[in-house]
């Protein structure tokens, strides 16, 4: 499946979220990432994500699609991190 997945964290964990997204997925900018990850491995990671965030404080917002689809995807400003594969 391919998802969109960004996170709103207390600055303490951040870091760590970070490092642990970018095992899995894409860094698109910051607290965003984009890729291609089977159930299992999101799976994987959303209780590896349960373990560093405070459910009662910081948000997981994924967007989930069952194949890469085709969207214009336009940056204004600073490209964070350019892809040569992106949605």
């Amino acid at each position: 499946m391919y998802v969109i997945l960004m996170y709103d964290m207390d600055s303490k964990r951040v870091g760590k979220m970070l490092k642990l997204c970018r095992q899995y997925l894409n860094w698109i900018q910051n607290s965003v990432f984009e890729g291609e990850i089977s159930a299992p491995k999101l799976k994987e990671l959303f209780a590896k994500m349960k373990t560093i965030m405070n459910e009662d404080y910081d948000s997981v917002i994924i967007f989930k699609y069952r194949q890469k689809i085709e969207i214009s995807r336009e940056v204004i400003g600073v490209e964070r991190n350019p892809l040569d594969d992106f949605i």
